[in-house]
């Protein structure tokens, strides 16, 4: 029996097989598959060769190993492992770092974002390096996402929150980033003291609606265990209180304030902590621009790119020095004059954003390190 030819699928290369072989390897890259040869083929479709099904048989093996190539955006998130999920299960799992980034950038509407997905590749990235956050345990929502469900649409942010708070335990560290617009809306629950609550907008607002701080609040501060700590950066306007979190931090006084009548839910202290640095107070706006901080120029949220240069240098800065760090940048840019020119004129004091902290209860900012792991 004479030996049949083959191609290699990942370089093109042409070769000859022995008949019967059920492993390929190419000669020329060394790729190796067990796809079935023509002679096989031959035999099973009774004399007739389906190059039809030796194609799509090979195509499926390279899918598999993930050897193929796509023409569609390369996604920043990745299957979690069978080995930490397993654990999980058993409930003898170590302490875990999960992380939720969202950004949206509004792009087929009016009120289009320019820098929130280099926020979040850059926020991302100091999770990783810095805080050696495990790679399947971040979930990014970007409208550059090729998957439906990692799109940052109002239901996939939703289910995102059960999937960061999901069976936490204590020792557990999470994070919540989102980057885009916040807006005010008219508060129907009398539960704020400005008369609005907070809200973030999820890229169909227009047609779904945003997500208020009460809604937030709901699903991913009150069911955190006792032990587990979650940090939000929120780098949006309006988002000083988006947690509705009690206890604002007044970095002139350099003491906590209560910025709402405490809930009974919030008198427990069973619970665990969570803390928001948000890029402004409730009633000023944030800056999405091409600002120069420092030397460098940067595109993207004004409070992300300091806060990222800042942590990067001091891994283990304190939450009083970051906020009085991110303070001092973002007026020392103000003054240099980096933050757009239109919008600071029309504006005025309300772009001079102030990053503010909160958090369920009161810590000391001074002691207590930034340390997300």
């Amino acid at each position: 029996m004479m030996d049949t030819r083959s191609q290699c699928y990942r370089c093109g290369q042409r070769f000859s097989v022995p008949p019967n072989t059920a492993t390929i390897m190419c000669p020329s890259c060394k790729f190796e598959t067990k796809t079935q040869s023509f002679e096989r083929l031959k035999s099973q479709d009774g004399g007739q060769i389906s190059f039809r099904s030796f194609i799509e048989t090979a195509r499926t093996k390279l899918s598999r190993s993930g050897t193929g190539s796509s023409k569609s955006n390369k996604s920043l998130n990745c299957k979690p492992s069978t080995l930490l999920f397993s654990e999980s299960l058993s409930g003898l799992r170590p302490c875990r770092k999960r992380a939720l980034l969202i950004g949206v950038t509004y792009k087929n509407s009016k009120q289009k974002l320019k820098g929130t997905i280099i926020d979040v590749k850059g926020f991302r990235g100091l999770l990783m390096d810095t805080f050696t956050f495990p790679e399947e345990d971040i979930r990014v929502l970007t409208e550059e996402e090729p998957e439906p469900d990692f799109v940052p649409t109002k239901k996939n942010i939703q289910n995102s929150f059960k999937w960061l708070v999901e069976d936490c335990m204590a020792g557990d560290s999470l994070v919540f980033y989102f980057s885009g617009h916040g807006v005010r809306q008219f508060d129907f629950d009398s539960d704020e003291s400005d008369g609005f609550d907070e809200t973030i907008c999820p890229v169909d607002f227009v047609e779904v609606g945003t997500i208020t701080d009460d809604e937030i609040k709901s699903a991913i501060v009150r069911p955190l265990k006792k032990g587990v700590t979650l940090n939000a950066i929120v780098d949006a306007c309006h988002s000083g209180t988006v947690l509705d979190l009690p206890y604002v931090y007044n970095r002139k006084a350099k003491k906590w304030e209560i910025s709402k009548r405490l809930s009974e839910d919030e008198k427990h202290t069973d619970r665990g902590l969570a803390i928001s640095i948000a890029a402004c107070e409730d009633r000023q706006v944030a800056a999405d621009t091409s600002s120069c901080i420092g030397k460098s120029s940067i595109n993207g949220g004004a409070m992300t790119s300091v806060l990222i240069q800042i942590v990067k240098k001091n891994p283990t800065i304190t939450y009083g020095k970051l906020l009085d760090s991110i303070h001092e940048d973002i007026e020392k840019a103000n003054k240099e004059g980096c933050l757009p020119g239109i919008l600071k004129r029309m504006l005025n004091n309300f772009l001079s954003q102030k990053p503010q902290l909160s958090a369920s209860k009161e810590f000391n900012v001074n002691s207590r390190f930034l340390i997300l792991q």
